[in-house]
C-alpha cells in the first residue's frame, strides 16, 4: 500500500468516525426535545466541542493530502468529497446542538399532542435515518443507495411545509403558551435544514463515485 492509500484509509475512518458522533448527537437531541430530558445537555455540549475538533482535523488532513500528494482521478474525488462531507456533518451538528439549547432555555416541554400534530419526533428520526443511509453508502461506495437518500427527505418537507400552519393552529387554541409553541417551528426549521445538508452530502457521494455533479439539479435520484 502506497502512502497516499494509507493516508486515504486514515482519512475515511476519521470521516467516518465524525459521522456516527453526529448519527448519535441527533439522537440525543431528539431524547431531549421528545422528553425534555436536560440532563444529557453537558453530554451533548461535550460532542459538540468534538465534532467542531473533527471537522478542523479533517479539514487540515485534506489540506495536507493535496499540497502534498497532489492526488488525480479517483483519489481526488475522495479528498474533495470529504472536505464537503466534513462540512455538512460539521453544520447538522450544529442543528443537533441548536435542538439542545432550545431545551436547555426552555421552561417547559413541549405538549405530546404538539409533538405528534407536527411530527418533530418522526421527523428527527427520518434525518436520522437519511444520515445513517448516506453514511452506509459511503462505507460501502453504494451510488443506489446515496441516490435513495433524495427519496426519504419528503416528509422533512412536507412536515415543514406544513409547520406554519400547525404551528399557527396550536398558538389559536393554546395563546398561553406562545414561545414553547415557536420553539417547535423552530425545532422543526432545523431538522429540515439537516435533510437539507444530507442530501448534500449525498451528492458528494456520487461526485466522488461518479464523477457527477448534482448540484442545482432537479430529480437527482433519476441522473
Amino acid at each position: 500500500m502506497t502512502h497516499l492509500n494509507t493516508e486515504l484509509k486514515i482519512l475515511k475512518s476519521d470521516i467516518i468516525d465524525e459521522w456516527e458522533l453526529v448519527i448519535s448527537q441527533l439522537a440525543r437531541a431528539r431524547d431531549a426535545v421528545e422528553n425534555f430530558n436536560k440532563d444529557i445537555i453537558a453530554e451533548m455540549a461535550s460532542t459538540e466541542k468534538l465534532i467542531d475538533a473533527f471537522e478542523l482535523k479533517i479539514d487540515m488532513d485534506c489540506e495536507n493530502l493535496l499540497a502534498l500528494f497532489n492526488p488525480l482521478a479517483n483519489d481526488l474525488r475522495f479528498v474533495l468529497a470529504v472536505l464537503k462531507i466534513n462540512y455538512n456533518l460539521e453544520r447538522i451538528g450544529d442543528f443537533a446542538w441548536g435542538l439542545a439549547k432550545i431545551v436547555k432555555e426552555s421552561t417547559q416541554p413541549f405538549e405530546k399532542e404538539h409533538l405528534e400534530k407536527t411530527n418533530l419526533p418522526d421527523i428527527i428520526d427520518a434525518g436520522i435515518d437519511m444520515l445513517k443511509e448516506a453514511l452506509t453508502a459511503f462505507e460501502n461506495e453504494d451510488n443506489r443507495l446515496a441516490r435513495n437518500v433524495f427519496t426519504r427527505d419528503h416528509l422533512l418537507d412536507n412536515s415543514n411545509k406544513n409547520a406554519v400552519g400547525n404551528i399557527a393552529s396550536i398558538i389559536k387554541q393554546n395563546p398561553e403558551g406562545i414561545i414553547n409553541h415557536l420553539n417547535l417551528l423552530i425545532a422543526i426549521r432545523k431538522i429540515e435544514r439537516v435533510g437539507d445538508h444530507t442530501k448534500n452530502i449525498s451528492e458528494e457521494i456520487i461526485f466522488y463515485l461518479e464523477a457527477k455533479v448534482l448540484r442545482h439539479k432537479k430529480h437527482k435520484n433519476k441522473v
